[in-house]
């Protein structure tokens, strides 16, 4: 008899959850979070093995870049992407993009090339599998409360870069800003393009006030913009001129991303924007992925 009640009473809940998460956008927001960071665990459980047998290495980044693809498709998110033509070359170089928040991922694996992985905060090396799934792709770690090992990480890996042809992707302002506006630049990155002398790619992902806000706890489907801006040149410059290219290039995507936001705003085809500022944006090709 009780299990008959018991039963009875899960039969009642099941449509009343469905009620809550379809006429609630904050349970929406909530099990759609949920579900990204399950996602990513259970993926990245399930491939560490695999990555294992290839042991560390950049080719791994593949099949995290595999695991992360279907989010777009589920949460319905439209990636148009401006200029990743740019990226197509041989030779090693840095990215540097906005953080805004875990979704960046989504834009990161869309247009990320091949042999190019992210520097990480070091906190993520200890989270479970998913540290060590990282780990195997490469991804490089680092300390930002310790200054020295962050300056030894940056030397050591602009001889890796040299060595075996890697590109970086960095997020320079440290940490997320969803705000209108970036972040104060920290100079790693742009240290790592100077000593490495290799090209800088900066790119602007527009903000997600479309179909995301972890304020307003709403979370929906929408369209993703990411501007690929032109090369910036490191060939000849010291690190007397980090504190001056760290600036142009901030100033760049910080106009790029203000004329994001307006068209937001306004519209919903915030894709077209270009930037004005102190590096030109180029015209380029625009692909949209659903």
């Amino acid at each position: 008899m009780t299990e008959v009640v018991l039963l009875q009473g899960l039969l009642l809940l099941l449509p009343l959850a469905l009620l809550l998460y379809c006429y609630s956008a904050s349970i929406q927001y909530f099990c759609k979070v949920a579900f990204f960071n399950c996602w990513i665990v259970t993926l990245a459980t399930l491939l560490s093995p695999l990555a294992a047998l290839r042991g560390r290495s950049v080719e791994n980044m593949k099949l995290l870049r595999a695991a992360l693809l279907p989010l777009k498709h589920i949460y319905g998110i439209k990636m148009q992407v401006r200029g990743s033509e740019q990226l197509d070359i041989k030779e090693p170089y840095v990215i540097v993009c906005n953080h805004q928040a875990s979704l960046d991922l989504l834009g990161m694996v869309e247009v990320i090339p091949e042999r190019c992985v992210p520097i990480a905060k070091k906190e993520l090396l200890y989270l479970g599998t998913v540290g060590w799934a990282c780990w195997l792709s490469g991804i490089i770690f680092i300390d930002r409360r310790r200054k020295a090992d962050a300056i030894e990480v940056i030397s050591r890996t602009a001889r890796t870069m040299l060595r075996d042809n890697l590109r970086v992707l960095i997020f320079p302002e440290g940490t997320r800003s969803q705000s209108s506006s970036l972040l104060p630049f920290k100079r790693g990155a742009f240290h790592l393009a100077v000593q490495a002398q290799v090209p800088i790619f900066p790119m602007v992902i527009s903000p997600y006030w479309e179909f995301f806000s972890s304020k307003e706890k709403r979370f929906t489907s929408g369209t993703c913009s990411i501007q690929i801006l032109p090369r910036v040149e490191t060939q000849g410059l010291t690190p007397a001129d980090v504190p001056q290219l760290t600036e142009a290039v901030r100033q760049a995507m910080a106009d790029v991303l203000a004329q994001m936001s307006a068209g937001h705003q306004h519209s919903a085809a915030a894709g077209t924007a270009r930037g004005t500022g102190s590096l030109q944006c180029q015209e380029g090709t625009t692909r949209t992925s659903n």
